[in-house]
C-alpha cells in the first residue's frame, strides 16, 4: 500500500482496549435482517431529541464564525467610537482568531479524557464516551455568552481586544467538543451523514449571516447591540446544551475528576503548541502594523517555528517511548490524505474568509456604500447556503469525496477571479458580485461537511474531540494566517501604487484607483490559494471513496483492519 494511501487508524489484536474504539469501525453486534440486508443503525435517542442535539451543536459552529464575521462590517464604526487607528483595527478580528486557533487542540484533548471504566464499556455503550465533552461544551458556551455581553461596554482598545480574545478561548472549548459529541453519539449511516452535514453548514452560514446580522442591527440601532444579539444566541446554546446533550451514567463519573485531569492531560504539549501558534500568528498579524523590517518580527517567527518543532518531538516521544497519552498522536500525520485534508481546510477557509473580508471592504470602503447597502448584497449568499447544505447532505453519500472537493475549490477560485480581474466601474453587481458570492458559499458548504466527516471517520472514538480540534484549528489558523498575509499583500500594493512606505500606505478610500488595485491584488492571492487547493485535491484525494457511504458491518478478525474507506469500501489487510 502506498504511503499516501495508508490507513489513518488501524486496529490490531495487541492494541489497548481504548485503541479499539474506532468511529466507523464494524460493529459485530449490529443487526442484519433475515434477507441478508443490513438494517439501518438505530438512533441513539428519539428523532426529536436527535434533531435538538444536532441543532444545539450546530449552533456552536454557527456562532463561532458568526461572531468572527459580524464585527467586520462594523469595524469602521468601532474604530471611530473607541479611537482605534486603522492600522490596529485588524486586531479586533485577529484577537478572536488567535485564541481560537491556539487553544483548540488543548481543549479538544481535555474533552476527550474519560474515566478508565468508561473506556472499557464504550464499545457496548458509545454514548458514555460523551463524558467530559458535555461539561466543556456547556461551560465554553456560557463563557462565550458572558464575554460577548460585556465586550461593548469596555471603553478602551486594549480591554476591547482582550475580551475579543477571551471569546475565542470559549469558542475553542465548545466547537471541537461539538464534533466529538456528534462523532460518538451517532453510529455510521444516514443519520450521521445528516448530522455532520447540518453541523458543517453552521460555519459557512455563520460567515455569511455575520454580515447580514451586523449590517441590519448597526443600521437600525447602535453597533453595541450586535454583541448583545450574539450574547443572547450564546445563552440559548448554553441552555440547549444543558437540556439536550446527554449526560453519562452517574456510576461512571470519576470520583476525583479534577485531580485525574491534572495528571492525565499533556499540559507541556498544550503550552508548546499554544505558545508556538500564538507567537506565529502574533508576528504575522503585527508585521502589517509595525513593518516587516522590525527586528523582533522575524525573530518571533523563528521562535514560533522552534516551539512547534519541539512540540512535535515531544508528542512523538510520548507516543513511542512512554505510556503517557500525548496531546496529539503524531502517527495520524503519517497518512498523506489526512494531512492533505487539514491543509485543504486551512487553505480553503483562508481563501473564503479573505474573500468575504475584502468583498466587504470593496463595497463599503471603496464604493462608499452604507453597512445596510453592503448587507443587502450578501443576502443571496444566505439563501444559497441553506439550499446547498440540504443538497450536500444527499450528495455526500453518493458522490466520491474528491469530486465534491474539486467542485468546491473550483467554485471558490472563480469567486476570487471575479473580484480580481479589472472591470469597468459601471459593471453591475449582478454581473460579478452575485455569482461570486453564490459560488463561494457553494464551495464552503461542500468543503466543510466533506472534511469534518472524513476526520470523524478517520479517528477512534476517544479522539473525536481532538479530531474536531484539529480540523477546526486548521480552519481557524488558516483564517488568521491567511488574513495576515493577504493584508500584507494588499498593503504592499497600496503603498506601491501611492509611492509611499508600507507604514504610510493609508487606508482604502472611495473610488481611488490605488485602492481598487490593492483589493484586486488581495483577490489574486486568494485565487492562488484556491488553485493550490485544487492541486492538492487532485494529487492527494484522487481515488478516495464516498465518505458518507453507509458501511457494511463485518466481524473483526485477527490482523489489521482499515477503518477509513480508501476506495469506497472497507479493506482488510
Amino acid at each position: 500500500m502506498a504511503a499516501s494511501e495508508a490507513p489513518i487508524h488501524r486496529l490490531s489484536a495487541d492494541r489497548p482496549e481504548e485503541e479499539k474504539i474506532v468511529t466507523g469501525a464494524a460493529d459485530p453486534t449490529s443487526d442484519v435482517s433475515e434477507s441478508g440486508k443490513e438494517d439501518p443503525p438505530p438512533l441513539p435517542f428519539s428523532k426529536a431529541r436527535c434533531i435538538a442535539l444536532v441543532a444545539t451543536v450546530t449552533g456552536a459552529s454557527f456562532l463561532n464564525t458568526l461572531s468572527s464575521q459580524a464585527v467586520v462590517i462594523i469595524l469602521p464604526t468601532i474604530g471611530r467610537e473607541l479611537n482605534i487607528p486603522d492600522s490596529r483595527l485588524q486586531w479586533i478580528v485577529s484577537a478572536y482568531a488567535l485564541t481560537f486557533g491556539t487553544f483548540l487542540l488543548l481543549w479538544g484533548r481535555i474533552a476527550d479524557k474519560l474515566p478508565t471504566n468508561a473506556l472499557k464499556m464504550a464499545i457496548l455503550t458509545p454514548s458514555i464516551i460523551v463524558y467530559g465533552k458535555r461539561d466543556i461544551f456547556i461551560w465554553g458556551s456560557a463563557f462565550v455568552a458572558a464575554t460577548l455581553i460585556v465586550n461593548p461596554f469596555l471603553p478602551n482598545e486594549i480591554a476591547f481586544d482582550l475580551f475579543r480574545g477571551l471569546q475565542g478561548l470559549g469558542a475553542a472549548a465548545n466547537v471541537p467538543t461539538a464534533i466529538g459529541i456528534l462523532g460518538v453519539t451517532f453510529p455510521p449511516g444516514k443519520a450521521k451523514n445528516y448530522a455532520f452535514s447540518a453541523y458543517a453548514s453552521g460555519a459557512p452560514l455563520g460567515s455569511v449571516f455575520g454580515n447580514l446580522l451586523a449590517g441590519f442591527i448597526a443600521s437600525a440601532t447602535s453597533w453595541k447591540w450586535v454583541f448583545g444579539a450574539l450574547g443572547g444566541l450564546a445563552v440559548l446554546i448554553t441552555a440547549a446544551g444543558i437540556f439536550f446533550v446527554p449526560q453519562p451514567p452517574a456510576s461512571l463519573a470519576p470520583q476525583r475528576k479534577g485531580l485525574v485531569l491534572l495528571k492525565s492531560v499533556d499540559w507541556l504539549g498544550g503550552f508548546l503548541v499554544t505558545a508556538g501558534l500564538l507567537a506565529l500568528l502574533f508576528a504575522l498579524t503585527e508585521g502589517n502594523v509595525v513593518g516587516w523590517s522590525t527586528p523582533w518580527v522575524p525573530v518571533l517567527i523563528v521562535v514560533a517555528v522552534i516551539l512547534l518543532g519541539v512540540f512535535y518531538a515531544w508528542q512523538w516521544y510520548q507516543e513511542n517511548r512512554t505510556t503517557r497519552r500525548p496531546l496529539i498522536k503524531v502517527s495520524i500525520f503519517h497518512n498523506g490524505r489526512f494531512c492533505a485534508g487539514l491543509a485543504i481546510m486551512a487553505l480553503f477557509f483562508a481563501c473564503f474568509n479573505n474573500f468575504v473580508v475584502y468583498a466587504t471592504y470593496f463595497f463599503q470602503d471603496y464604493q462608499g456604500l452604507s453597512p445596510l447597502q453592503t448587507t443587502l448584497r450578501f443576502i443571496p449568499t444566505g439563501a444559497t447556503g441553506v439550499l446547498v447544505a440540504f443538497i450536500v447532505s444527499h450528495l455526500i453519500s453518493r458522490v466520491p469525496t474528491w469530486i465534491l472537493l474539486l467542485c468546491a475549490n473550483t467554485a471558490m477560485s472563480i469567486s476570487c477571479l471575479l473580484f480580481a480581474v479589472p472591470l469597468p466601474q459601471s459593471t453591475s453587481y449582478f454581473a460579478f458580485g452575485l455569482p461570486a458570492f453564490v459560488l463561494s458559499v457553494i464551495g464552503a458548504d461542500i468543503t466543510w461537511p466533506c472534511l469534518t466527516l472524513f476526520t470523524s471517520k478517520s479517528l477512534p472514538r476517544e479522539d473525536q474531540a481532538i479530531g474536531g480540534g484539529l480540523i477546526n484549528a486548521s480552519a481557524g489558523v488558516g483564517r488568521a494566517i491567511g488574513l495576515a498575509i493577504d493584508t500584507a499583500v494588499q498593503t504592499a500594493i497600496l503603498a506601491r501604487e501611492r509611492g509611499v512606505p508600507v507604514e504610510r500606505a493609508g487606508k482604502i478610500t472611495g473610488w481611488d484607483e490605488a485602492s481598487v488595485v490593492s483589493i484586486r491584488a488581495a483577490n489574486w492571492f486568494n485565487f492562488g490559494l484556491a488553485i493550490f487547493c485544487i492541486g492538492v485535491v487532485c494529487v492527494a484525494f484522487r481515488g478516495t471513496g464516498i465518505v458518507g457511504r453507509n458501511e457494511k458491518p463485518r466481524q473483526p478478525s485477527s490482523g489489521v483492519i482499515d477503518t477509513v474507506e480508501q476506495s469506497g469500501s472497507t479493506k482488510k489487510e
